[in-house]
């Protein structure tokens, strides 16, 4: 069994609506993978690299699986095809309606075709390193070593995260609080997250 970390972003609506309601539906298809060991506030960010798009809402989620990073990334491109993504018909830093990273993998370090891990942008980006921060702030990066909270403080002493970071703001969402205090719960009783089913 490994950790995972997986980001979710979505900025267009899709089969089950708006993004926010994709975010709440993938979260609780990603539940259904294995255990959940964390789950993280949603935010909307600003995009990153292709400005004249809408808002992002991101979110991190940590699954314990027993899924292989290959098999890991095939079941997630699957989800993201459910949920309406055509990787073909999209640009790098485009819009899109769902978005799903593998960010870490235990302490797995992997270059292969269609498969970086860590993720290659993990440490440039404050919407991903702030969701990840909430819920794993002492989880190494195995190229570095350093901890998502080591990294998230290095790069704000630099003004470029500094304004990202600013562009990082927590969301108020019913749906997502349903979810994540569902997982909560499933995490303080012992048993799995699998929300998915309930």
């Amino acid at each position: 069994m490994a950790v995972a970390y997986i980001g979710l972003g979505a900025n267009l609506p899709g089969p089950v609506g708006p993004p926010e309601a994709t975010m709440t539906a993938a979260a609780m298809r990603l539940a259904s993978l294995g255990h959940v060991v964390g789950c993280s506030a949603l935010y909307s960010t600003a995009p990153v690299g292709f400005a004249d798009q809408p808002r992002f809402l991101n979110a991190v989620i940590g699954l314990e699986i027993d899924l292989s990073p290959r098999e890991l990334l095939e079941v997630l491109l699957a989800i993201e095809r459910d949920f309406g993504r055509d990787r073909a018909a999209g640009f790098a830093n485009g819009p899109r309606t769902l978005d799903l990273d593998v960010l870490l993998y235990g302490d797995l370090v992997l270059s292969e075709y269609g498969l970086e891990i860590p993720h290659p942008r993990l440490s440039q980006r404050a919407f991903v390193l702030i969701p990840l921060c909430e819920i794993a702030p002492t989880m190494r990066d195995p190229r570095s070593g350093a901890t998502m909270q080591q990294l998230l403080e290095r790069s704000s002493r630099g003004n470029a995260l500094e304004s990202a970071r600013a562009d990082v703001a927590q969301v108020e969402s019913l749906d997502w609080s349903a979810v994540a205090r569902g997982i909560r719960a499933d995490l303080r009783s012992g048993f799995g997250a699998d929300i998915a089913d309930g």
